[in-house]
């Protein structure tokens, strides 16, 4: 076994490895430090013994195991009678072999400790981003356009008022879940968003937690169920997911959404998230910002081609969400909708007009968006030169070998 597989399993489990771990040791530091040094015991041993059966309760049992060597020699080294106090409970408390149901609601009990009231919304993010998507401290900082020495103390910070105000690593109860369910929802779509589009690295997709946001907006939706924007949310990564398959080459090219063969999308997953779309838009009140992008998404998933896409209206449904949830995204998205409507003039005259507005300084897709419309104009150089500050931007490599084409294909015309 390679240590590039070894590298994806781990990745693949690590988040709900994790969570488990710090419910099983009851601290941040002590179960990521855990898993890390479990991954190591991975890389030593499974290159010759290869994989276990249960790679995620064999990083557990192990990181577990850890967690206790790492307590005993604060012992060994502090002499102090708490730490004692907490190697004895790790072993009274922990199985030996934990099976895979114990994980179910693992993940959950981390988001909603991860948006406790207490977090500003964007320590909230941060958190999850680090410890659910498994980000490296750097990309989460990169994320938050912030050194990684500030990211660091910031995360730091979080972790420390978790142990020391003693912020419970639990589902709250049933009237305690409203004041967190906005946050908790963000950091799902959040981890939805990293298994859709990676902020880094050699795939352009991870699956894996893709289905688990999916998996866990189900979770919210049986514990609060009647909710527009818990069902607006899941319909909105259901109909994105439906089109993974046609996403990608087998050499892991990205596949624009022009060129995808329709017939590789999951029609199971669209008329389930069609079905909620329309349940979420039917709820009492004005329609929830999730609903309102399912619909959009739901347009492309009716659509039989790219060509037949009604982008009018879809131009319409990013004014209304401009309208409940404005942020300069939003305006890059409305901008590249107008682009199919009025042509690709207009949408630069909104995008240079939002660009002076200092709305998107530092979001590595505006050149990308700039250098498309650029092409379609007909103006190479000006495109080439946002192509190339683009691929800068991205630390994705199929992103990059995207722009790359682009290039490749304006020169030979």
């Amino acid at each position: 076994m390679t240590p590039r597989e070894i590298e994806k399993i781990f990745r693949d489990e690590a988040g709900r490895a994790l969570s488990t771990l710090i419910r099983l040791v009851g601290d941040f530091d002590l179960a990521e430090d855990a898993l890390q040094d479990a991954f190591a015991a991975a890389l030593e041993r499974w290159p010759a013994a290869g994989a276990p059966s249960n790679p995620r309760a064999w990083l557990v049992n192990v990181g577990r195991n850890k967690a206790v060597d790492r307590v005993r020699r604060n012992i060994a080294f502090r002499g102090k009678q708490q730490q004692l106090t907490h190697e004895l409970l790790l072993n009274a408390s922990l199985p030996c072999e934990p099976s895979d149901g114990g994980f179910d609601d693992d993940v959950l009990r981390l988001i909603f400790t991860c948006c406790h009231p207490s977090f500003a919304a964007e320590v909230q993010v941060a958190l999850t981003l680090k410890t659910v998507c498994g980000l490296t401290t750097a990309q989460v900082a990169r994320a938050f356009l912030v050194s990684e020495d500030a990211m660091a103390q910031r995360l730091l910070r979080a972790k420390q008022k978790i142990r020391l105000a003693g912020i419970p690593y639990e589902v709250p109860e049933r009237d305690a879940l409203g004041p967190r369910l906005s946050g908790v929802l963000a950091v799902i779509y959040l981890v939805f968003t990293e298994g859709y589009a990676a902020t880094s690295g050699e795939d352009l997709m991870r699956p894996d937690l893709a289905c688990e946001a999916i998996r866990l907006a189900r979770l919210i939706d049986a514990l609060m169920p009647g909710r527009g924007e818990i069902k607006g949310l899941l319909a909105l990564m259901l109909l994105h997911d439906s089109r993974r398959a046609g996403r990608e080459t087998a050499g892991g090219d990205i596949v624009l959404l022009e060129a995808q063969d329709r017939s590789l999308w999951d029609r199971a997953q669209i008329s389930e998230g069609l079905l909620l779309v329309e349940e979420a838009l039917r709820m009492p009140g004005r329609p929830q910002s999730y609903a309102v992008q399912a619909a959009i998404a739901a347009l492309h998933a009716r659509a039989p081609s790219y060509d037949d896409t009604d982008w009018r209206q879809i131009a319409g449904l990013y004014e209304v969400l401009l309208r409940i949830s404005p942020s300069p995204v939003i305006e890059l998205n409305h901008a590249a909708a107008v682009s199919m409507v009025d042509g690709p003039a207009r949408a630069l005259d909104l995008i240079d007009a939002l660009e002076a507005r200092g709305g998107l300084k530092g979001y590595e897709l505006l050149p990308a968006v700039r250098a498309d419309l650029l092409r379609r104009l007909g103006r190479r150089d000006a495109a080439r030169a946002a192509y190339l500050e683009a691929t800068a931007a991205t630390q994705l490599e199929p992103l990059r070998r995207l722009y790359a084409r682009r290039i490749a294909e304006m020169d030979r015309d």
